[in-house]
């Protein structure tokens, strides 16, 4: 599940264009934590975080999770 939520963050930041600093500044969140989700290393983002980087990228937090 967290790699499906990594792969799916990192895809629509790169569909959109969005650096991963810009994303972090976007949602307000360091790029340490968008660097350590993007990679598996932080497996289990708060839903605040997730609120935070869904609404970013301009999608539902649901989206975050679908195959």
């Amino acid at each position: 599940m967290a790699n499906k939520v990594s792969d799916n963050i990192r895809k629509l930041r790169q569909k959109k264009g969005m650096s991963q600093d810009r994303l972090s500044k976007e949602a307000d969140l360091a790029l340490n934590t968008i660097v350590k989700i993007e990679t598996g290393e932080n497996p289990n983002p708060t839903v605040e975080t997730l609120e935070k980087i869904a609404k970013a990228l301009g999608v539902s937090v649901a989206d975050l999770f679908k195959d």
